[in-house]
This record gives structure tokens, C-alpha cells and sequence, in this order.
């Protein structure tokens, strides 16, 4: 809960954060770098198996690998710096799924991979060699790896092998679309870093067709939910507004909707009567802001969680300082600004019992609702 005398400040600061989506209409896509030192691999499905290629020093190394049984490893030249393990694409993945003792969080990355690495490493979610660390608990990512920072190719790599080995282990490792995922896959390129506007130059594609059907992190990026239940908790990017309940009571039938129409062109999903509301900039679930700009005040929000029968709503999407809770723990806000480079939070939900991990891998309470800045 935000303390009384801090309650009207946050609203009026928050207030303006509604706007955000509309002001950002007017930023412009970036001119590509002028030099790309290492990226990739991009692996694309061909005929006889997979392509690999990375953009080392400006130049394009490529790497054609035939099929030979049912996975693919393709060893590193540049950028993401471990072998990449491919599998055959999978269906979508179930989630609405039963509660697990432990279960730990983060959003919005944001391209910072190194940052992302070292805040795993700390709470030994993975090993020194960035291997699944965390044996039969979860991880969920509750989206928006493209954009901004400079190491988007590697992150997804990093969480794509990791819910291999995850569910090796009897873990798992899950990933939730958020409003950049599907901002990059519909051409709306105004926050990816320059870095990947000359990568694709080089390459010869657009940037969206780097991550296209044909593609290995494109095809699992178009079966990714965008509402994850585990027991009492719902994962998601954004917020469920109350006049959008029936996209939580209708789950796998909202997932389904928003994995056909990734990539589809922006004003053909922002207009069919199916998918509008998906992609609504105020109210849709990967975009609603509600929680935290006073649309919602707790007695609301805990109709909102009795109405759908949860203990808690677990959001990326609006940044904080710091993983905080909002209206007596009902929500939690798990965008701790790693976009920014320089912090990072965990949440940590552990038999019902909630705390944040630190950058230095300590354990502290939750920080109490106090909003920062937005994308």
C-alpha cells in the first residue's frame, strides 16, 4: 500500500504515465549504427536443416547446418558466447498450471544481458558457466527483452537454453510476451538500439524478418503466452483492466488469439473486433497501467482478484526502483528498471512468501509501492 501522505503525489506523477504510449507516437525510428562488433547467431529453418549466421566486425559469417537427428547445436563465432542447443518448434505450452513451492521473477530486460547474467548468477539461478542452477523451481519472465540495450540477441539465447535444461531438471523456465515483443514483430522499431538496425542492413533482412516464422527464437517467440497462471498468481506483462476479465476466464483462448496474430501487421491487429482490445494501448493486458496511475484504487483491485479467484497479479511493464508491492500485496510490480543498466531486482515467491533478491545476492522484504519512471 502507498502511504496516505505520499498517495496523491504518486497519482499525479503516474497520472501523466497514461499519456506515455500517445507521446511516444512521435519518436522516431533511429538511424542504424555505423559499426556492429558482434551479434548473433540468427538461426533460420532451411530445407535441409538450419542456417547460422552473426555479424562479427562488420562482417557476415554464415553457417549452414545440416539436420542430423532431432536437435541442432550450433557452436559460437561472435555475440551470444555458449553453444545454442536448437530443438524442433514445440506447440504452445500449457499456462494455466497447478502452484509450485518456488518460484522467482524479473521483467523487462531490456537488452541488458550482462546485468541480467550477473543478477541469476548472484541468486544462483544459474552457475558460473550460465547454466539452470535453480533444480525443480520456476522462472518466469514476464516480458520485454527487445529494445533499448545492446544485447537483445543474447538474452533470448540465454533464456531459450535455459528452459531446456530447466525442464531437464524438472524445472522450468517460463516466458511472457510483452508490449516490445510484439512492438518489434509488427515493425515498430522506434526503441530497438541502433546496434540491430545495421545488423539487419548487413544481414540483408529487416530487422522483424530477423526474428520471422523462419527463424528459431521467432518461431518460439509466436507460441510464448501473455497470461501465465501458477495456482493463486497471475503473470503478466501489463495489468488485466476490470471490463477485461474474460480474457483471464477465457486463457488459453486469449494466448491462442495473441500467438496467431504476432507479427501481423500493426494496423490489421489494432483494427480486427478479435484482437483490438489485445493490442489497445491503455487497456490491453500487455499495455494496462491501471494498478499504478490511480484507474484502480485497492478496494477495486481486490474485487478484481476475488472476481478471478487469485491471491495476487504479478506486472513488469511500469518501472520501479525496486520490486514493490502495491495495494496490500495484491499486486507486485517486477520491473525494477534493468532497462536502465545499472540495477535489478528478483522477485522470489516461495510457499506463498514473497521477498526481493538484490543485485549483490542478499534477500530483503519487498519495497513498499512507490512508482518510477515508464516505458
Amino acid at each position: 500500500m502507498l502511504l496516505p501522505a505520499r498517495s496523491a503525489a504518486v497519482r499525479l506523477i503516474l497520472a501523466g504515465l497514461v499519456l506515455l504510449p500517445l507521446v511516444a507516437t512521435a519518436r522516431e525510428v533511429p538511424a542504424p549504427a555505423e559499426h556492429v562488433e558482434a551479434d548473433g547467431p540468427y538461426v533460420f529453418l532451411t530445407r535441409n536443416g538450419h542456417q547460422a549466421q552473426w555479424v562479427c566486425n562488420d562482417h557476415v559469417v554464415q553457417r549452414d547446418l545440416p539436420a542430423r537427428g532431432a536437435s541442432t547445436v550450433v557452436l559460437p563465432e561472435c555475440g551470444y558466447p555458449h553453444p545454442v542447443t536448437v530443438l524442433p518448434p514445440r506447440t504452445a505450452p500449457v499456462a494455466r498450471l497447478p502452484a509450485t513451492p518456488r518460484i522467482v521473477a524479473l521483467s523487462d530486460i531490456h537488452g541488458q544481458y550482462g546485468l541480467l547474467v550477473k543478477l541469476l548468477r548472484a541468486h544462483h539461478v544459474i552457475d558460473n558457466q550460465d547454466r539452470w542452477a535453480l533444480g525443480t523451481a520456476s522462472l518466469v519472465v514476464a516480458g520485454d527483452v527487445f529494445d533499448r540495450g545492446p544485447q537483445v540477441t543474447e538474452a533470448f539465447w540465454l533464456l531459450y537454453g535455459l528452459q531446456q535444461q530447466a525442464a531437464a531438471a524438472g524445472g522450468a523456465v517460463h516466458f511472457v510476451l510483452g508490449n516490445h515483443e510484439t512492438m518489434v514483430l509488427y515493425d515498430d522499431l522506434r526503441y530497438v538500439n541502433p546496434k540491430y538496425l545495421k545488423s539487419a542492413q548487413l544481414l540483408g533482412r529487416s530487422y522483424p524478418a530477423l526474428y520471422g516464422a523462419d527463424s528459431v527464437i521467432g518461431q518460439w517467440l509466436r507460441t510464448r503466452p501473455v497470461l501465465l497462471q501458477i495456482g493463486d498468481t497471475l503473470f503478466l506483462h501489463g495489468g488485466i483492466a476490470p471490463e477485461n476479465l474474460d480474457l483471464v476466464r477465457g486463457l488459453e483462448a486469449t494466448n491462442a488469439l495473441y500467438q496467431a496474430s504476432v507479427g501481423l501487421p500493426k494496423d490489421e491487429v489494432k483494427a480486427a473486433p478479435d484482437t483490438a482490445r489485445l493490442f489497445d494501448g491503455k487497456t490491453s493486458p500487455i499495455w494496462y497501467r491501471g494498478y499504478f496511475d490511480g484507474r484502480m484504487d485497492t478496494a477495486q483491485v481486490d474485487t478484481l482478484l476475488k472476481q478471478l479467484d487469485l491471491t495476487r497479479i504479478v506486472v513488469g511493464h511500469t518501472s520501479m526502483p525496486h520490486v514493490s508491492s502495491f495495494h496490500g500485496g495484491r499486486v507486485i510490480a517486477i520491473d525494477s528498471s534493468i532497462k536502465n543498466g545499472e540495477n535489478g531486482e528478483l522477485l522470489f515467491i516461495e510457499n506463498g512468501a514473497v521477498s526481493r533478491g538484490l543485485l549483490d545476492g542478499s534477500r530483503v522484504p519487498l519495497a513498499e509501492g512507490v512508482a518510477g519512471e515508464s516505458d
